[in-house]
């Protein structure tokens, strides 16, 4: 018989109680359990960086971390960047810059990116370079990744609210 444990968290600022199997990943919850599926899987190691998301505000790798570990946290997945239909600065760089192609990378990068940015208002390129290469991305070289974070960040700088 599979232990099963009740928890409590917060997902993109609703509030979820569920009684989940102690061994089920976070990225596993918020994929099958909340149907939140930006979150995407992908070596499940914590390497690629793909299940990114903010955990109270910290990035976390949802492969390596267990559903049980969120109760009581916050969690802010892709699908909570956006304010409605409008969405975040950086989103709206990754499209203005063509910073994607498959969009398989794209939420753990927004994730990774979102926390970075909100640290770093003023990145230096190579900061940027320096903080994505957790993220691995098979499609674009990230040349147009860099340049929407760079573009997303003097847009805020600016009170550019999209």
């Amino acid at each position: 018989m599979t232990r099963r444990l009740k928890i409590v968290l917060s997902v993109n600022g609703q509030r979820h109680a569920r009684e989940v199997p102690v061994r089920l990943t976070l990225g596993d919850f918020l994929r099958h359990e909340l149907e939140l599926t930006g979150t995407h899987l992908g070596c499940e190691h914590g390497v690629c960086g793909a299940c990114t998301v903010l955990v109270d505000g910290v990035t976390a790798r949802t492969c390596l971390m267990l559903a049980v570990q969120a109760d009581g946290t916050e969690v802010t997945t892709v699908e909570g960047l956006a304010d409605g239909d409008r969405l975040s600065p950086l989103q709206q760089a990754f499209i203005d810059q063509h910073a994607l192609q498959c969009g398989f990378c794209t939420p753990g990068m927004l994730i990774t990116l979102t926390e970075f940015l909100r640290e770093n208002p003023q990145p230096a390129e190579s900061e940027v370079r320096s903080v994505i290469s957790g993220n691995i991305c098979r499609c674009t070289g990230y040349e147009n990744i860099v340049r929407a974070a760079l573009a997303a960040a003097a847009a805020v700088r600016n009170g550019d609210p999209a």
